[in-house]
């Protein structure tokens, strides 16, 4: 049987683990913190395949939002237990010529690839998403995709790690890996809380920590931590019935007739190291007004680190200076943890690589133009505020 221990219990841990211990592997989960996910409970978490190029990745992102419908299919057949997924439509504007035309170029890219979004007269935001301001709203035009989703990200990996454990999985929370065990290069476990487990492969599913965990084992992983602000809402008499994106915020449905919250504007003026000083909540706080006008107060916010590779792209796949280690590093990675994880699983336990994977092992050349426009669109928020 193969012995699988993997790192980080979040929405990409969770994932892998289900899917290593449905093929019959020996799993145990090790993460640093408690039940709570770190990243993946600060998180935006819709799907952002829309966003996502070149057509290539934007495939993979599509077949894995296929993947997060049958397995939420699955999952319910068989313990009744409720959804992740939330579907809703996706409401987009610019304010500025350039912010307009670069949505209608992006509408017509997509509908060239046969993605169903449309565009349509600022006055149906009063149907779309009547809890919003229509002042608010000063685009020529609206970009909609009517199958838009977002998804529960702290639920989801709670639903994947319950199976897992109802697998076999061996799932150790508040368990920091601090050393990965070795003969010679090979990576044959790591120590954590004085204690060594021993595995035949090391998945490395840390997030924002992928790159210490990587180190340890001498290995340099082509990733940047870049954190962002996520706010929520107190529960609000009318709930928002659309994912909605503007220039300066993006809203979207929460659980509990709540609002989530982030800002790219704001996030690009966060320390590198949050913790060095306050978030901006007010600012945040702000912006959600001035397009939700009963979002009037934060019952919370979070700061969560992503884990960006530099071109964008996924990091998955061994290590050929480290066998034994196996990561899975990615931004966007709620929408895009089940295919990753399903394919990681299969190459883990069958020793036969797959071709999908072939552009996003972690040793390629990462050093490229941005090639995500997602990641574009951060980095160009990033610049603005020097």
């Amino acid at each position: 049987m193969t012995r699988a221990l993997v790192i980080g219990a979040g929405v990409i841990g969770a994932a892998t683990a289900h899917r290593l211990a449905e093929a019959g592997a020996d799993v145990t989960v090790l993460d640093a913190g408690g039940r709570t996910p770190g990243t993946s409970s600060a998180t935006f978490s819709i799907d952002v395949t829309h966003l996502k190029t070149p057509h290539s990745y934007y495939l993979l992102n599509q077949r894995s939002a296929a993947l997060h419908r049958e397995l939420e299919r699955e999952i319910r057949a068989r313990t009744g237990a409720p959804g992740w997924r939330h579907p809703a439509p996706l409401v987009q504007w610019g304010h500025t010529e350039e912010e307009q035309r670069t949505l209608r170029a992006r509408a017509e890219r997509l509908a060239d690839w046969g993605h169903p979004c449309r565009t349509a007269d600022p006055g149906e935001l009063r149907t779309l998403a009547p809890a919003v301001a229509p002042a608010s709203c000063r685009a020529t035009e609206l970009v909609v995709h009517d199958d838009a989703t977002w998804y529960d990200a702290p639920h989801l990996a709670h639903t994947l790690l319950d199976r897992a454990a109802a697998l076999g999985a061996d799932i150790r929370y508040d368990t920091p890996v601090t050393a990965l065990l070795r003969d010679g290069e090979r990576v044959r476990g790591a120590e954590a809380r004085g204690r060594h487990f021993e595995a035949d492969h090391v998945v490395n599913c840390a997030g924002p920590d992928a790159g210490r965990i990587a180190g340890l084992a001498g290995v340099r992983l082509p990733l940047r931590r870049i954190p962002g602000l996520v706010g929520e809402s107190v529960p609000l008499a009318e709930p928002l019935r659309a994912i909605v994106a503007t220039p300066g915020v993006d809203l979207r449905p929460a659980p509990g007739n709540r609002v989530c919250a982030i800002s790219w504007p704001v996030d690009a003026l966060l320390a590198p190291t949050p913790e060095t000083r306050v978030p901006p909540e007010a600012d945040l706080l702000g912006r959600c007004a001035a397009v939700l006008p009963a979002f009037r107060a934060l019952g919370g916010t979070r700061i969560g680190v992503r884990p960006v590779p530099e071109d964008g792209l996924p990091l998955v796949g061994p290590h050929p200076h480290a066998p034994g280690l196996y990561t899975i590093a990615t931004h966007s990675g709620v929408t895009l943890a089940p295919l990753l994880a399903a394919l990681a699983a299969e190459e883990l336990t069958t020793a036969t690589p797959d071709p999908a994977l072939a552009p996003y092992r972690p040793d390629r050349d990462t050093s490229r133009p941005i090639r995500d426009e997602s990641l574009a669109v951060m980095s160009g928020h990033r610049a603005e505020a020097g």
